[in-house]
């Protein structure tokens, strides 16, 4: 059975073949552990936050490869642990031999992210800054590598630390009016209180707004390329992406499933994705082609709807308009075929503020993409701070839910006791997010999902 005290080990680097490969070990025994298979300095004498050249070798003394040792001594260590990298040549059976030569002297194999749960239950950094460590490991982008460090640093945990020390003062003056509950006296202001709630809901409902600017950084904003058949929407998407990923023909109804990709613009991630022409046919295959095209529009981030300026009419144009104002999904309209456009057609979708492009010559592209950053800009939260979590999400939802009871509450006249039970349901949703309020359960589901040897 695993212990919070036991020495732990775990390959840090890839799986694979490459030059190096880098073992971890962290806990109290890591020292002696990795010196009685050292051979270069002794371990136990040496200062901490040192490299030594070295071999590792077996029981029978043979060398199985030529290392570099990193020592760091706790507290100053990731894991506040003594902590121990080896650094051997990475082929893969030298790094199981030490793997197993560690675990035989009496360390045993991490599990997934048990480092940085080591790192968090002794303190060096709170639950939300040790998931945007995983956060961090996993940032495919300038955009998610920032936001990580951002919060990695604490910049989201001050913000929630900030809005829990408030709410204590109060809850604490509650409390104590109900242990003078005979003498009927008030220690806490009752507006004073509901001023600071709603002060702490206007930056909470910010916090929770902000997610889905957060979370499409995260895992790339879903764009949808929608518009009749041979508006031109695979050509667009082949344009963009810089390769042939969509058929393209002149027979209208080509695509009949929706293709999707990813690239990044200015460090965003967005996934296009290229659907079926949306109007009426008969074509079994094509109309569910057509109904997936609709769905996905609704689930998408933002539209992007392709215009025939050359072969479409001022009727269809203002029919296909009218249908994207009711289906209330952003979007932006793209005129295709601008070398080609008829001047009605241009004038017909100029109220649209659309841009103008050539998606078989590759024109006004850059204009498009300018006009992508803008609107990911504007789905920005005023706050500084950014949601990316969904665990994160939830609980700050719960947290808004339980402010709003507290207020009702007060507006109602209810019982202190009533009251001070929401309070301390806000106090506990907003301490699962930094993990002052936390569970063997919610550790083990947050920890599992990082990599070994993290």
């Amino acid at each position: 059975m695993s212990h919070i005290n036991d020495t732990i080990t775990a390959l840090a680097t890839p799986p694979g073949q490459g030059a190096i490969g880098i073992i971890r070990i962290s806990g109290t025994k890591t020292i002696p552990i990795v010196n009685g298979l050292f051979k270069g300095r002794d371990l136990t004498k040496v200062d901490s936050h040192t490299i030594h050249l070295g071999t590792i070798r077996d029981d029978e003394n043979t060398i199985i490869d030529e290392v570099l040792v990193s020592i760091f001594k706790g507290p100053h260590s990731y894991t506040k642990e003594d902590v121990i990298e080896i650094s051997s040549h990475g082929s893969q059976y030298i790094l199981q031999k030490i793997l197993g030569l560690l675990v035989h002297k009496g360390a045993r194999l991490a599990k997934p992210g048990e480092f940085t749960q080591k790192a968090f239950l002794n303190g060096r950094f709170d639950l939300a800054q040790a998931e945007a460590v995983a956060d961090l490991i996993a940032s495919e982008n300038s955009s998610m590598q920032q936001t990580a460090m951002k919060q990695m640093r604490g910049g989201f945990s001050d913000e929630i630390k900030n809005l829990r020390e408030q709410l204590v003062h109060f809850a604490s003056m509650i409390e104590l009016e109900l242990d003078f509950a005979e003498e009927d006296v008030e220690f806490a202001d009752r507006q004073g209180l509901i001023d600071l709630i709603n002060k702490i809901q206007t930056l909470i409902q910010s916090l929770i707004a902000s997610f889905e600017y957060g979370n499409a950084i995260k895992n790339g904003i879903p764009t949808v390329i929608a518009g009749k058949p041979n508006a031109g929407k695979s050509t667009l998407l082949n344009a963009l992406l810089n390769e042939e990923k969509a058929i393209v023909s002149d027979v209208a109804g080509t695509t009949r499933d929706f293709i999707e990709d990813q690239i990044y613009i200015d460090g965003i991630a967005f996934r296009f994705i290229d659907t079926a022409g949306i109007r009426e046919t008969e074509d079994q295959v094509e109309s569910i082609g057509v109904k997936r095209t609709l769905e996905k529009m609704k689930q998408a981030s933002m539209v992007i709807y392709m215009i025939d300026l050359a072969n479409d009419t001022v009727h269809d144009i203002q029919e296909q308009i009218k249908g994207l104002k009711e289906s209330d999904v952003p979007y932006l309209v793209v005129g295709n075929k601008e070398d080609e456009a008829k001047a009605e057609l241009k004038a017909a979708i100029e109220d649209e503020s659309p841009v103008l492009i050539s998606a078989k010559s590759k024109t006004h592209l850059d204009e498009l993409k300018d006009r992508l950053k803008v609107f990911v800009q504007e789905t920005k939260s005023s706050s500084d701070v950014i949601v990316t979590n969904a665990r994160h999400l939830q609980s700050l939802q719960q947290t808004d839910e339980a402010l709003n009871r507290v207020i009702e509450g007060i507006n109602m006249e209810m019982s202190n006791d009533l009251v001070a039970q929401d309070i301390r349901s806000a106090l506990f949703h907003l301490g699962e997010i930094t993990g002052e309020v936390t569970t063997d359960d919610l550790l083990e589901n947050i920890f599992s999902k990082f990599c070994i040897g993290k």
